[in-house]
């Protein structure tokens, strides 16, 4: 606690008291909200605002999803063989600007895909492959990170889905409960407190997260942590406050929806608050 009272607390303080005027750098000195009128008075912040909210959303959604549903291809695969289940983590290993890098080589307009299709005879110059990356709907972006957060996921519901055992689901089956029967009233519940708090992790990381965005996005509309790294990277020290304030906002935003999304989570699933709220 006093690790997390020193560094996180002690941070977000200090990042306050410097967004509301008290900033030696710049020669501020005097409580004012002006910092955060400039970036909420911009049309730029609605509009990353609202990339940010539905990239985040979109991903975390494509993530949860596709983590689950490996976890449940993988439950005996790796209760037979621990290869498997190293495997499975790989991916958690690789930075994000990797897969950035990554997926520029792969599904640009000149990547490797798109090369492959003109060999292929599917268009006619690779300059005709649909635009991935650095479009205006982030959609590289969410590739991006459904490719590395899916497999987060898994790991987290697979090591559930390991600790369980087969007894329930077999229990289920003598019972004459239906494979889809098993699935929403055994393992969904079982595995929901996993399943929402990795997503609340990943969601609020995608919130935050600059490096993918800034390689894979467009330079406007651009999402809010890109927002804020430019203004914080500005030689004019004068509008590092904005910056500071923006990552506030941001903060908050994502501790908002990751509220709302727990609720919902709980309505729709009936599960336990998970252990990590």
């Amino acid at each position: 606690m006093l690790v997390i009272g020193g560094l996180f607390a002690g941070g977000i303080a200090l990042a306050f008291v410097q967004s509301v005027g008290f900033f030696p750098a710049s020669n501020e000195h005097r409580f004012t909200l002006a910092h955060y009128r400039n970036f909420l008075s911009d049309p730029e912040f609605r509009d990353a605002l609202l990339l940010t909210i539905g990239i985040a959303s979109l991903s975390t959604l494509i993530s949860a999803v596709t983590g689950f549903a490996l976890a449940l291809s993988l439950r005996r695969i790796t209760q037979r063989s621990r290869i498997f289940n190293v495997l499975v983590q790989v991916p958690i290993a690789v930075p994000h600007l990797v897969v950035a890098l990554l997926l520029l080589d792969v599904i640009a307009p000149g990547g490797l895909i798109s090369r492959m299709a003109y060999a292929a005879g599917i268009i006619k110059v690779p300059s005709e492959f649909p635009v991935l990356v650095n479009d205006r709907y982030g959609i590289g972006i969410v590739i991006a990170y459904a490719l590395k957060e899916a497999p987060f996921v898994a790991v987290m519901v697979l090591a559930v889905l390991v600790r369980l055992g087969d007894e329930y689901d077999a229990m289920a089956r003598t019972l004459g409960a239906s494979a889809w029967q098993r699935l929403r009233y055994i393992t969904v519940p079982m595995v929901a407190p996993a399943l929402i708090s990795s997503a609340l992790v990943v969601f609020a990381f995608i919130c935050g997260a600059f490096e993918i965005p800034l390689l894979l996005g467009r330079q406007y509309p651009a999402m809010l942590p890109v927002v804020a790294q430019r203004k914080f990277m500005n030689i004019d020290l004068a509008t590092r406050p904005d910056a500071i304030a923006v990552g506030l906002v941001i903060a908050c935003i994502a501790a908002l929806l990751a509220a709302v999304y727990l609720r919902f989570a709980r309505v729709i699933v009936g599960t336990e608050r998970p252990v990590i709220f």
